[in-house]
């Protein structure tokens, strides 16, 4: 017999009229059951999954990512800060500064010195490739801004400063102070670079010339007094940048104010070649100096496609009997087109030679002046013409043109005063610079392998053409010049020309020599590179007299 414990009555009768009064929502009269064991694994293997992360993460940062982060940590309280060093002077010859520090960068405000200086700007991304440029500093951007940007930009110093996360500073110091550029001293005369500049503006204006260009070297050390060229563009405004129409109209400007013509510029140099042509005509003894070659006005050769119409080589003029100081002092065609192509019974250089000592004279590749970006010309030869004409080969009439300095053939400026200088010096052939460091630039020079005796016979050739000939502007009776003038036809039209003039002073004693061309002017104007040096000549006699002496 089981034994059950008493049944209170109570319960017995218990039904749903005489029930508790219980709060079933707080779970009253309910009966309590155990929570199942799942529920425990499961809370732990959650909690388990959870820790283990923690870990993982703290471990990540901790240990593989530590120092990162470390480093991170201390850049978002810990700035370093670039001190920029104060950049250096321009100076010219005589100490006058051309650009230099008020506050921000600074040039000095007279026309002429936009290309010899440059500006400064905001580097681009391949600047960036050098650690030691900023993205907001200001570096050379053109001329001597940035050929000597290095030395001008001197060392930046380091500070480090201490901030809150809202950006404020609490603390700072310097770690390195900042080292100043260096300043540089030019070979340039400012007074005579900004006449330079305003007597070849003044003339392209005035006869509407397209652009101009002249330099005045020294011809013992190439230290160059003058590099002028017109348009030009105003560093001051280019350095500040904020006037963004100016800066579109230069951009636009037919007359391209960013080309530094005196050394970019490319231009058919007419007869200011012949001086050169003459020097090799003489060493290869092609020609004696005192030899007559009549010019009628022109020589005639026979056509190979047409027997009866012979091909016609024109001069300027009829000179009549000419020898090679009188050819190059009326700048006879017909003499340089026997010496340098040969005509009936005399033997001419052929363009072999010819393309050999014009390369003597430096031309057909750079000359090493101390601005970027130089041009280096071209010197017409056969295998240019096969290259350039689809083949076809070279013919006499071609080396004629060339001994004119006509037929593709291109020079710079400070390519043809570097040649000149060489005439004048007594054969040797230095490098142009404008910074003035006797130490900065072995320049020696190079010979040219001519005998100066045979030089003199040029030079005296080139005085002739300015006591009797085509340079007779320059005929000042307190300056000797020589000198020999070109005019370059352009196009097929030959309506626009190139007005040259090169030579040196003084005649006794060359110490410098110059170069001018007035690009793209007017055929029928008389009136071009002479007169710009005539005025300087001028003006230089009562301004500068130090230079026009013979000392």
């Amino acid at each position: 017999m089981r034994n059950y414990p008493d049944i209170d009555p109570d319960v017995i009768f218990l039904d749903s009229h005489n029930l508790p009064d219980f709060d079933t929502q707080q779970f009253e009269g309910r009966l309590e059951r155990p929570i199942p064991k799942i529920t425990f694994v499961i809370i732990a293997a959650l909690a388990a999954i959870v820790y283990g992360a923690f870990i993982w993460r703290v471990g990540v940062l901790q240990v593989q990512r530590g120092e990162a982060y470390a480093a991170a940590s201390n850049d978002n309280t810990l700035r370093r800060i670039a001190i920029f060093a104060q950049r250096g002077v321009i100076y010219d010859r005589r100490q006058v500064a051309l650009a230099f520090n008020r506050g921000t960068r600074s040039y000095i405000a007279v026309p002429g010195f936009g290309h010899l200086l440059g500006y400064v700007g905001l580097p681009h991304d391949e600047d960036l490739a050098d650690d030691s440029v900023y993205p907001n500093e200001n570096i050379g951007r053109q001329g001597l801004e940035r050929s000597y940007d290095a030395e001008l930009r001197g060392i930046h110093g380091l500070k480090i400063e201490e901030v809150d996360v809202k950006g404020n500073i609490l603390s700072g110091s310097v770690l390195r102070d900042p080292l100043p550029g260096k300043n540089i001293t030019t070979s340039i005369d400012s007074r005579i670079q900004s006449k330079l500049y305003e007597l070849i503006a003044a003339l392209a204006e005035d006869k509407r010339f397209q652009g101009g260009a002249g330099v005045i070297m020294d011809v013992t050390n190439g230290e160059m007094l003058a590099m002028a060229s017109y348009p030009e563009y105003s560093s001051q405004l280019l350095t500040n940048g904020k006037d963004t129409q100016a800066i579109k109209a230069y951009r636009e400007d037919a007359g391209k104010p960013f080309l530094n013509r005196a050394v970019q510029g490319l231009y058919a140099p007419g007869s200011i070649v012949k001086p050169f042509i003459a020097t090799a005509a003489l060493n290869e003894r092609t020609i004696s100096p005192d030899t007559k070659i009549v010019s009628t006005g022109s020589i005639s050769i026979p056509n190979p496609y047409d027997p009866e119409k012979p091909t016609v080589f024109k001069d300027w003029k009829a000179h009549g009997p000419v020898n090679m100081r009188e050819a190059l002092a009326v700048s006879s065609d017909v003499y340089f087109y026997v010496v340098g192509g040969g005509f009936h019974n005399q033997a001419g250089l052929g363009i072999e030679r010819i393309d050999r000592y014009l390369k003597l004279f430096g031309f057909g590749s750079p000359t090493g002046i101390d601005v970027e970006k130089e041009e280096q010309g071209l010197i017409p030869t056969p295998a240019w013409k096969a290259e350039r004409f689809n083949g076809e080969a070279w013919n006499i009439g071609d080396t004629y043109h060339t001994t004119i300095g006509q037929y593709g053939f291109q020079v710079t400026p400070i390519q043809t005063v570097r040649a000149v200088a060489a005439i004048a010096n007594g054969g040797t052939l230095v490098t142009p610079r404008l910074y003035r460091n006797e130490t900065k630039m072995d320049n020696a020079g190079i010979s040219i392998g001519v005998p100066n005796e045979l030089l003199q016979i040029v030079r005296e050739g080139m005085r002739m053409a300015v006591t009797q000939g085509t340079g007779s502007g320059l005929s000042l009776p307190d300056l000797h010049v020589a000198a020999k003038t070109g005019t370059a036809e352009l196009g097929v039209t030959k309506e626009k020309v190139n007005s040259w003039v090169i030579g040196f002073f003084p005649y006794e004693k060359p110490r410098y020599a110059f170069a001018v061309v007035m690009e793209r002017g007017d055929a029928r104007n008389t009136i071009g590179g002479v007169f710009v040096m005539r005025q300087l000549f001028d003006w230089m006699l009562w301004a500068t007299p130090e230079y026009t002496k013979v000392n």
